[in-house]
């Protein structure tokens, strides 16, 4: 492990064709800038995506669409371990050795199986989707990372992770860091753009309130000039009174770099769609180089998938140096290719 810089570790699921403008502001960017400062390892979650019902053609056209997006946005795999979680299978053996040490009571307190499970069914619930937290614990140890990005929705997660890694460590000797959760200052959340109250999302936002880093211009423009505002024409951050111009207001801010203040005051007296379409035009710029990074990398799967399994074999190195710990402190044999 590198001793000047903490290592990090965070990942994203392959559960939609294209990421969306959350994802760039409130993790992409930060993953980015972490290059500078921190060993960062990244990865692609397509284990975790099929925890509930997929395709299999679709699974792998969206596992390299969410890498070469990644890679679109900055995240460099010279710099960065950029891997697929699938050709990493460690992960799975952690998985069940964390599995075995994990309590039912404890495994069935996941607030976010609760909310899955009752969306799709309870009936219908995979005992995977109900050991999902276990197999992000094991993404988490097999690396010995330092430090998550976690949001709200994920810190019960972290909390069960370190405790699995304490439980581990005090049963059959130190094996594992325990990681520390933080959220980047700089990370903005973005919202809906037709529901400001509902945080924007792959799978629960309107197709008209996300804004995707592969939409083309003509579409892009149209979401945000159609995007929900609120009575008067007032542009001025207020979350509880003006969710809609406020939401606008941080993602113009978040990529322009310009102040909310400046904003609001630049824009005082100019009404809604004068600042929409200057909007408009920061967003397209922003994305539009992401877009075509990604088109060239999703163009050449052949590049693509070189520069995965070159990221997997870094990422192994690391995992399988951990799992050999693992085997040795519970007992299990070594493999006959390690005795």
């Amino acid at each position: 492990m590198n001793a000047e810089r903490p290592r990090v570790l965070s990942g994203m699921q392959p559960s939609a064709d294209s990421l969306h403008l959350g994802n760039y502001i409130g993790a992409l960017r930060q993953w980015v800038a972490m290059q500078e400062t921190h060993e960062t390892f990244y990865f692609v979650a397509d284990r975790h995506s099929i925890t509930v019902d997929f395709d299999p053609a679709q699974l792998r056209h969206r596992t390299r669409a969410t890498a070469a997006q990644f890679i679109a946005a900055g995240v460099d795999p010279e710099r960065s371990t950029l891997f697929v979680q699938s050709q990493v299978p460690e992960h799975s053996e952690l998985t069940w050795v964390l599995g075995c040490i994990t309590g039912f009571g404890e495994a069935s307190r996941m607030t976010q199986f609760k909310d899955k499970s009752a969306k799709g069914g309870a009936e219908r619930a995979s005992v995977g989707l109900f050991t999902y937290p276990v197999l992000m614990a094991a993404d988490i140890l097999i690396y010995q990372a330092h430090q998550v990005p976690v949001g709200d929705d994920q810190r019960q997660h972290l909390e069960l992770t370190r405790d699995l890694a304490e439980r581990f460590n005090q049963r059959f000797g130190r094996t594992f860091r325990l990681p520390e959760g933080f959220i980047p200052p700089q990370a903005a959340r973005i919202y809906d753009l037709q529901d400001p109250a509902a945080k924007m999302s792959k799978s629960g936002s309107h197709p008209q309130g996300i804004v995707e880093l592969l939409d083309e211009p003509g579409p892009l423009r149209k979401k945000i000039m159609r995007a929900v505002t609120d009575t008067g024409s007032e542009i001025r951050a207020d979350k509880e009174n003006k969710p809609g111009v406020t939401n606008l207001l941080n993602i113009h801010s978040a990529l322009s770099g310009e102040p909310v203040p400046e904003l609001e005051k630049r824009f005082d007296g100019a009404g809604y769609g004068t600042f929409k379409k200057e909007l408009a035009e920061v967003v397209i710029d922003t994305l539009a180089p992401i877009r075509e990074r990604a088109k060239e990398l999703l163009a050449d799967p052949a590049e693509l998938d070189r520069l995965l399994a070159a990221g997997a074999a870094r990422a192994r190195a690391q995992a399988s140096a951990t799992l050999a710990q693992v085997r040795e402190r519970i007992g299990f044999l070594a493999p006959p290719d390690e005795g």
